[in-house]
Formats: C-alpha cells, structure tokens, sequence
C-alpha cells in the first residue's frame, strides 16, 4: 500500500514538480477519499441475487437444484452440448433428459412444437417458457422454477436464473408449456 501511494505521490511530483510535498500528499488522499465515495451500488438489498437464492431454495427437487448449480456460469456456445460452452435448447435439452427423464429435439423451435400449451400463471417446475426476440419465430428457450424465475442459457452471460417479470422477457415470451 505504502508503495502505491509512493508511486503514485511520484507521479503527482513528476507532473507538477513544484508541487510541494504535503499539497501532493493532500490531493492523492483527497482523490483516495472521493473514489470511495463516488462508489455507485449497483445492488439493492432486495434486489435479484436474494430473489434468485429463494427461488433456488423452493426447488422441489433436490436434483433439479445441483444441476443448475453445477451449470450455472457455464458460458453460452451456439450448437455447445457440454461445459465449454452451451446453448439454450441444448440446455434445456440436458435438464429435461437428466432431471425428468425427458426427450426434447435439439432446436429450441422444434421444442416449442414438442410442448403442450400452458398459461405463465399455471407453470410448474420443469415447464419450458419459449421467446422470440428476432422476429415471430421461436428462438430461445428456458426452464421454468418457481414464483416466476426460469434458468437459461444467456447469449450474453451463460447460464443463469433470471426473472420473467423483466421487460426485456416479458416483452419476447411466444409460448409457455409442458411436454405432451
């Protein structure tokens, strides 16, 4: 620490050298203390990380629970079927094989047509959600937890439990269902 701030007080001298010591000392605290109260909070207390862990902890099955948390971070790979990387259909592929004993086809399209329709309000665990947000046709799928939270494979941050109440969800959600 004591060589940072030498650094830095170094750095403030070599700038300006008729700074005088103790002003130079000055401005590098103020500018230490300014950043630490600057410090945008991006969290509430309330906000998603609490909401997902309640999700999590309501899971019916104790499966259904470890393999989300043992996929959860695995980043997003288009055609991807393992943990160097995988995508939405192919997750909800593995979970509904592994956790349900279920077969669904590859594509997440094909897996709408392989679901029976189901209204958001009467979903259950293991029930699949299905988004467009590139047109009319299906291209994303999620598996439905509880109280309104799915898990996905995210393009941008892999996979993840996420809230359907988001606007950028509810604004792309085309079918909701069960396997027939």
């Amino acid at each position: 620490m004591i060589k940072a701030i030498n650094v830095n007080l170094q750095r403030i001298r070599f700038l300006n050298p008729r700074l005088p010591l103790q002003l130079g000392l000055g401005l590098l605290l103020a500018l230490t203390l300014a950043s630490c109260g600057t410090r945008k909070y991006t969290a509430r207390p309330d906000m998603k990380a609490s909401k997902v862990a309640d999700a999590m902890a309501q899971l019916k099955s104790r499966e259904l629970y470890r393999f989300i948390a043992d996929w959860t971070g695995v980043k997003y790979r288009l055609g991807g079927l393992d943990k160097n990387g995988i995508d939405c259909s192919g997750f909800a592929l593995l979970l509904e094989k592994n956790i349900y004993g279920l077969t669904l086809p590859r594509r997440s399209r094909d897996q709408a047509e392989a679901v029976r329709k189901k209204s958001i309000g009467n979903l259950e665990e293991g029930d699949l959600v299905f988004f467009s947000f590139g047109g009319n046709e299906v291209d994303h799928v999620g598996v439905y937890l509880n109280n309104d939270f799915f898990v996905h494979a995210s393009t941008t941050r892999g996979v993840v439990v996420d809230d359907l109440n988001l606007p950028v969800y509810q604004n792309a959600i085309v079918k909701t269902g069960t396997l027939k």
